[in-house]
Order: structure tokens, then C-alpha cells, then sequence
């Protein structure tokens, strides 16, 4: 079996590749490597502000005493590993994660681009080379790192499925959105793609500064004169220390529009950019199923994470038979990866330390192979992406089918962002899209303003030497004779022609025969040109609004010749979750005396009879459906719950109940049923107050459970269901005090709390117990003399005697019972007792009134 064609149901335990999108080589780099390299310029000068508070921080933390720096001559080690380590993490910051908002590349990428164009000139239009060449050429002149990681970076740049808009064209084996990776770099071969001129185009036209290699040998670009922010189009992934970045690609023709409209509003707000620039733009595609205002706020901060889910369609097949086809996945998704999660779920091992399969993991596999039947990478050269997923019958719900898939792979999942950039202003910093956009918007202005600028000294120039051509020309026999005879011609033609220096160098460096054929049309032709083009780039450079309008013609150009249409779809969705699939059948639930808990399909079994580990045995049993939820309440009032169906079946002896639940030190369980969401349950505890509730609001969302029943000091007493025939709250005190009420005079508290004062009593007087009964009565239980057990029957008239209303002090039962211990309801009887119409009489002010 292969990896293409993978049948759950066969167990197989092929190991499957998982996508590990390529890292930048930068990243990735050996700390031996940086040995042999200078991180940082020496720092003889002033420490900032911020490196001075850096350093304090760190010679606190390293223990270092700063009188130790009074003493001249003298360097803690505290205080040279406090600079050492500033000095590295700066470099890594600055230097290697980050990219810049100019031009969106970090140095290793910006440095590769630059040779390939300008040492190697590698255009799209010339020959392939091998990766090696480039990789050598790369280290030997800017980067002075490892090979690897330089080829690392440079396979990143040409990857499709890494990046929205690749800047390396690469010809050979440049690795697999499955993880695997690329040929040697001595196999493959790379030019720049034609997208790349955005970036390089204007490289020698004066737009930005050069600075010195590493070495001072070579002159290379601070940053690229990029016409469109690539630090979107591409998006740039990368750890530094104390600070990462993850931006996401996005749409050419709508980041351009965005520019444009910030150059034509540079007021405009975060609103009116979402408006032309809505969200990313995966290299895969998927759709971004994340509400507006999410993605609203995630630009509006800089930093979020966006849910992105797969796209797909059915296939309709003969017989009624269908399947599911995926056709596109969220960002750093593979079909491998999607493959390794299916036999995961469908061949599950155990955990590690376990012996067995949890009940989650059970429930999870039987569930996933009830729907799926086979699922296949149909993938190729030409189809990117096609996932089979076939279902086990054509009568599978599709909607179920797809939840499932989606909720337990990576087939829907969050895509980070994390604006963080190197800023113009060389700061690296959480920055918002509005910032960005108008950050880099601005760098354009500049470097627009400089390459005109540029141009005009050149069009001035060109000016001058054509007027002293002018003046050659119109004096041109008596400029060959000074030429020809003067030792010196350069002073003389100076002297007697009123020439320039730089004139009279132009002249000198014509020769004789050229200069005699001069013509004056040409000459005249070329300079009335240059005046036009003179006058024009200074009107353009004396009106910010001129300016501002030229640039953004540029960006709506490069935007119809390079733009392309949205991949990603933008459409708001719930996140799928899968429906439990649970067979609703009878359980009982079996609890041994050391707290051990297990399951057993059916009712009515004698729970002695059941096998238990040594020293241990029988407890209590409960019966209920598995489809249900067991509630649990401690002494504390907290209520846990946990799912029947996530209990383990009859084999072995069963888990412990801790492994479910997180119970407080010093507690214990009181009270454990389960049932339908609305049975009404009645709970109080030992203060006297109680409240009724519902099952449905008693599950908690975590182990450690929630809060329902407030005991202050006391404990609460044991949760009694509320029968459809029960009519009063019998209420029971520690000194033997009865009180009865009717249960309509109780409170319905949905979120638990402290409930209704249920009895008036002494202080530090407890209640015993408190239940709800029928007409027929209700058993106090107890003990007599020499604490033999005891029972005293409260029914018919006798009942009328001790009904009275909530909060009153009840009645003592007999002193027969020496002391009580609770209550039993009698089973419901064919005569009602008058005991509600027999009800004491209240006064205005709710005392009873005695007859």
C-alpha cells in the first residue's frame, strides 16, 4: 500500500510524511558557524537609552555588581557576557530573522537577489546556472555563512507553494509542498523570475544607499529599491530572540490598490483599506473563514490568527454514490500531512505509558471508520492538490462527513499573524497594516524623489556637455588647430572658449576625425530634448501632489502587468465540530469501594458478581444511557461531569475516577446520578438553604469542575431528584426538628449559588438531610437507645402537623429517636393527605397564626 492509497481500515502503520514548510536558512544556521563572523560593528560609542536598560536588566540577572565598574581597567564577566549577548541578539534581530518594511526581504534573501542580478546577471531572460554557482558567488562576496543555509533561503525564493509571488526561477528538484526536500545544489540550476525586476529594476538609478560588505571589498544595497511592498505580497516567517514574525501573503492587485489609495487619500482609514485589501492571499488558497471584525481587529493591532479551511467539492458518481473531493489547503498544509492525521485517528496507538487505547481514542476511531471508508492523494504535476475521501455508504450524511474530517485534521486550522518588521527607521516593532502600508508608501515617495533626482543631474549634465559641443561646433576650426597645436589644449579651450572643465574634457576626448563630422542638427535635436525632459522632472519634483500621483501610476502599471486574481476565498463560516457519534444504548455504571469506575452494557446486573482487583470490591452502581452525562457533586458543591460514553467498558478492572476528574483536596463525591438535560434535581446544603436545578446546567467544561452549590462552612447534602408526584420539601435538623413545605415555595436557580433559606435554625445547628416527598409522607431515620436503628413514620395527619412554610423551625419528631440521620420519601399512596389544606394561616407580616 502506498501512500496514495491508504484504506483506514487496514491498520496500516506506514510512516507518513508531515509538512514542515521550509524554514529560512537564516533560522536554521549552526552556532558554529557564527563563530567565524563579526555580529556587530564594535561599540566604542554611547549605548542608547534601551541598551543601557537591556544591560542593567542583564547584569541583574547574571549577578553582577556595578561598583565592580568604578575600578578602571576592569570588565565583570557579568557585564561582558551581558554585552555579548546584546550584541548577538541584536545582530540576529536586525541582521538575520526580520524582514524590512522597504522591501519585505531579510538580509540573506536580499543579498542572494542582488548577486544574481548585478554579479551574475541571472534575468529571466538568460540561461539557467547551477544553484552552486550562485550559492558560492553569494557566500564569497556578502554572506559570509554556511552554504546550506544560503541554498536553503534561495529554494525557499522559488518555491510556489511557499511563496505568493516566487522571485527565483528554479529549474530541477526545489522540494514538495509534502516535505520533501530539495536536490543538491550542485544538481539544480536558477534565474531570477520576471516579477523579480520589481524588486531590482531600479537598483543603479540612484534609489537607495550602498553600503560595504562584510569584508569592505564590495558595495551592496541597504535595502532594494522594491515598487511594490513585497513584505505582503510575500509575507516572511521568522524567530529572533525575544520576538518573532509570521505575516501572511496577500493579493498584488489589491495591495497596489491599497497604495493607490493612500496616496491619492493619505488620510484614509483602516476601514477604507479593508474595503480594496480584505484579507490574505494563501499560495495554496483555502478560504478564510473568520468573521470581518476579527480580521479587522488582527490588522488593526498587528498581530492575530485567522481560521482558514480547505476547499472542496463533491463528486457525484453512478448508483448514487459520491465522494469528497479537496482541492486546495490552508497554508502550511500538506496532503501528506492531512494522510498522517487519517491513520492517526483510524490506527491509533497507545499513549504513551498506557497499555490500552484511551475511550477518547476509541470513541474517535470508531467514529471516523463508521463514516470513511478509503481516502487517496490523487495529486500530480498538474494537479496540485486532489484529496479522495470516499464515505462508507452513499446514505453517510454529507454535512456529518465533512465535519468529521474537517474538526480532526487539518483540513480547517488557524493561520498566526504576527506583523513584525524592521521599519524604515530600522527599529523592529508589532506594526498594523495602516502603518505598514503608509510606511512603505512613503520609502516609495523617496525613492521615486531619488531616482528623479538622479535622473535630473544626469539630464543636467548631459545638457552641459552638449552646449560645450555647441560651442566646438561653431568654433570647430579653431578648436582642431588649439587641440593640435597647444602642449596644453585643455586650459587653452577653457581660456578661449569660455569651456568648463568638464566641457573641455569632452571635447578633448572626441577625436579629431568624429569631431569635424559633428552635426549641429543632431546636437541641437538631442538638447532641445534634454531641456524638455529637464523642465518636466523639475516641475515634478517641485509638487509633492505631482509626485505622489506619478508614483501611483507606476503601482496601477505594475499591477495590470503583474497582478493576478484572488486565490484565497473570504467567506465567513462557523468552525466545523464534529457530531458525537455515541450509540444511545442502556449502561450501567459501576463503582468499586477504591474508587475505580468502569461501564457495562445493559441494566439489572449484579454488580457483586463482577471481577475486582485485589483488596478491593464492590461499591455502587447507577443505570443510565450512554448517550447521557454522569454529574458528580463534592462535599464542596462543586459539580463534575463526565461523558458515559468516555468511560471504560467492562474489560479490566476499570480507571480510577481521579483519572477523570480533578477533585479537590479533602472532598469527597456525595452525590452521583445522571439523566435527561431536564430532570429537575433538588440540592441544599448543610447551612440550610437549598435550590432547585436542572442536570442540563450542572456538566462543567474542565476536570477541576465548576462552582453549583454555595456551602460557606457546611458540606452539601446528597442531590435527590424531583419527581413529577412530589409536592413538599421535607427538611431534617441535627436535633431532631421537622419541617415540611410545599415545593412550589422553592427558587429555580439555572447557575447554582446559595439558594433560599429552607429552615430556621440554632445557631451552629445543622441540617441532616433534605428531600422532596409525595403526600404520602416521609421516614425519619435514626437511632434509638443503645444506637439501635430506628424508624418513625411522618404520613396522613401526622404530616399536616409539621407542614408549615419555608424558613420556619419545624417540629420535633419523637424522642423515641435519640438522634437522626435522614430521611427516606414514602412511595406514593392512592389517598392525598389534607395536609395543604390543613397549612397554618400566615399574618401580614408571614408569622403563623396558631388555631
Amino acid at each position: 500500500m502506498t501512500k496514495k492509497d491508504m484504506n483506514p481500515e487496514d491498520g496500516a502503520t506506514e510512516s507518513l510524511f508531515t509538512d514542515g514548510e521550509e524554514q529560512d536558512s537564516e533560522e536554521m544556521e549552526a552556532v558554529d558557524e557564527d563563530e567565524n563572523e563579526t555580529a556587530a560593528d564594535s561599540r566604542d560609542e554611547p549605548e542608547t537609552a534601551e541598551e543601557t536598560s537591556a544591560l542593567q536588566l542583564m547584569g541583574q540577572f547574571l549577578g553582577e555588581d556595578e561598583t565592580d565598574e568604578k575600578d578602571e581597567g576592569k570588565l565583570t564577566l557579568a557585564r561582558f557576557a551581558s554585552r555579548a549577548y546584546l550584541d548577538y541578539a541584536i545582530s540576529v534581530v536586525t541582521d538575520r530573522a526580520l524582514p524590512n518594511v522597504c522591501d519585505g526581504q531579510k538580509p540573506v534573501q536580499r543579498r542572494i537577489l542582488f548577486d544574481m542580478a548585478k554579479e551574475l546577471h541571472l534575468s529571466a531572460d538568460k540561461n539557467y546556472v547551477k544553484s552552486a554557482r550562485v550559492v558560492g558567488d553569494v557566500l564569497g562576496k556578502f554572506h559570509p555563512h554556511g552554504d546550506q543555509s544560503a541554498y536553503d533561503a534561495m529554494v525557499r525564493m522559488a518555491q510556489p507553494f511557499s511563496l505568493r509571488y516566487p522571485l527565483v526561477d528554479g529549474h530541477g528538484n526545489f522540494g514538495s509542498r509534502d516535505g520533501d526536500g530539495p536536490a543538491a545544489m550542485r544538481y539544480t540550476e536558477a534565474r531570477l523570475t520576471k516579477i523579480s525586476e520589481l524588486l531590482l529594476s531600479e537598483i543603479d538609478l540612484g534609489t537607495v544607499d550602498f553600503i560595504p560588505n562584510y569584508d569592505g571589498a564590495f558595495k551592496e544595497p541597504a535595502v532594494l529599491p522594491a515598487r511594490l511592498p513585497f513584505v505582503l505580497l510575500n509575507g516572511a516567517s521568522g524567530i529572533a530572540v525575544g520576538m518573532a514574525t509570521e505575516i501572511p501573503p496577500h493579493n498584488l492587485r489589491e495591495v497596489a490598490a491599497a497604495c493607490e489609495l493612500l496616496l491619492e487619500k493619505p488620510d484614509a482609514t483602516l476601514d477604507d483599506v479593508l474595503a480594496v485589501l480584505p484579507a490574505p492571499d494563501y499560495p495554496g488558497g483555502g478560504q478564510i473563514i473568520s468573521s470581518p471584525s476579527v480580521i479587522r481587529e488582527t490588522y488593526r493591532t498587528g498581530r492575530g490568527t485567522l481560521r482558514v479551511r480547505a476547499r472542496y467539492e463533491f463528486e457525484e458518481m453512478s448508483h448514487n454514490q459520491w465522494r469528497l473531493i479537496v482541492t486546495e489547503l490552508p497554508p502550511q498544509t500538506s496532503t501528506a500531512q492531512v494522510l498522517s492525521e487519517i491513520e492517526t485517528i483510524t490506527n491509533p496507538r497507545p499513549k504513551a505509558g498506557k497499555k490500552t487505547l484511551t475511550p477518547e481514542q476509541q470513541q474517535t476511531k470508531s467514529a471516523m471508520l463508521a463514516l470513511l471508508s478509503h481516502v487517496r492523494d490523487e495529486s500530480d504535476k498538474n494537479v496540485p492538490v486532489r484529496l479522495v475521501f470516499e464515505p462508507k455508504t452513499s446514505k453517510v450524511d454529507r454535512n456529518a462527513f465533512i465535519a468529521a474530517l474537517f474538526s480532526q485534521t487539518s483540513l480547517e486550522s488557524n493561520a498566526p499573524m504576527n506583523l513584525v518588521m524592521i521599519g524604515s527607521d530600522g527599529k523592529p516593532r508589532q506594526k498594523p497594516l495602516l502603518e505598514i502600508l503608509s510606511e512603505w508608501v512613503a520609502f516609495r515617495v523617496a525613492t521615486v524623489r531619488r531616482r528623479t533626482e538622479a535622473r535630473l543631474a544626469k539630464v543636467q549634465d548631459r545638457i552641459h556637455i552638449l552646449e560645450g559641443r555647441t560651442i566646438a561646433l561653431l568654433h570647430v576650426d579653431e578648436v582642431i588647430a588649439v587641440i593640435r597645436e597647444s602642449d596644453e589644449p585643455k586650459p587653452e579651450l577653457m581660456r578661449r572658449f569660455s569651456l568648463s572643465e568638464r566641457q573641455a574634457e569632452d571635447i578633448l576626448e572626441i577625436k579629431l576625425r568624429q569631431l569635424s563630422r559633428l552635426s549641429e542638427a543632431q546636437i541641437k535635436s538631442e538638447l532641445e530634448s534634454c531641456r524638455d525632459e529637464e523642465k518636466s522632472l523639475t516641475r515634478l519634483l517641485s509638487s509633492d501632489r505631482r509626485l505622489a500621483t506619478a508614483v501611483a501610476r507606476e503601482i496601477e502599471s505594475d499591477a495590470k502587468t503583474y497582478g493576478d486574481d484572488r486565490r484565497t476565498l473570504v467567506e465567513e463560516a462557523a468552525p466545523l465540530q464534529a457530531a458525537p457519534q455515541v450509540l444511545d444504548e442502556p449502561v450501567t455504571i459501576v463503582f468499586s469501594e477504591k474508587g475505580f469506575i468502569r461501564t457495562r452494557s445493559g441494566h439489572g446486573h449484579d454488580i457483586s458478581l463482577m471481577n475486582y482487583k485485589i483488596g478491593d470490591g464492590p461499591g455502587r452502581s447507577i443505570e443510565c444511557r450512554s448517550t447521557e452525562t454522569l454529574i458528580l457533586i463534592s462535599s464542596s458543591g462543586r459539580s463534575y461531569s463526565i461523558a458515559v460514553s468516555a468511560l471504560p467498558g467492562s474489560r479490566g478492572d476499570g480507571l480510577p475516577l481521579t483519572s477523570f476528574i480533578d477533585l479537590e483536596p479533602g472532598t469527597e463525591i456525595v452525590g452521583i446520578f445522571c439523566g435527561p438535560a431536564d430532570q429537575k434535581m433538588f440540592l441544599a446544603g448543610t447551612k440550610g438553604y437549598g435550590f432547585i436545578s436542572k442536570l442540563g446546567d450542572m456538566p462543567a467544561r474542565v476536570r477541576s469542575g465548576k462552582s453549583f452549590v454555595r456551602v460557606d462552612e457546611g458540606r452539601a447534602l446528597e442531590p435527590v431528584p424531583i419527581k413529577a408526584e412530589d409536592e413538599f420539601i421535607a427538611v431534617l435538623s441535627e436535633h431532631g426538628r421537622l419541617l415540611v413545605f410545599p415545593i412550589s415555595e422553592m427558587r429555580m436557580l439555572p447557575s447554582g449559588g446559595l439558594g433560599v433559606s429552607l429552615m430556621g435554625l440554632e445557631p451552629d445547628e445543622k441540617i441532616v438531610a433534605a428531600i422532596p416527598i409525595t403526600a404520602s409522607g416521609v421516614a425519619v431515620i435514626g437511632e434509638g437507645r443503645a444506637k439501635q436503628p430506628r424508624e418513625e413514620t411522618v404520613s396522613g395527619a401526622k404530616l399536616a402537623e409539621y407542614t408549615l412554610h419555608r424558613t420556619r423551625k419545624g417540629r420535633g419528631v419523637s424522642p423515641r429517636l435519640i438522634r437522626v440521620t435522614g430521611l427516606r420519601a414514602l412511595p406514593a399512596g392512592k389517598d392525598p393527605s389534607p395536609a395543604v389544606e390543613n397549612l397554618p394561616p400566615e399574618d401580614e407580616e408571614g408569622n403563623v397564626r396558631l388555631l
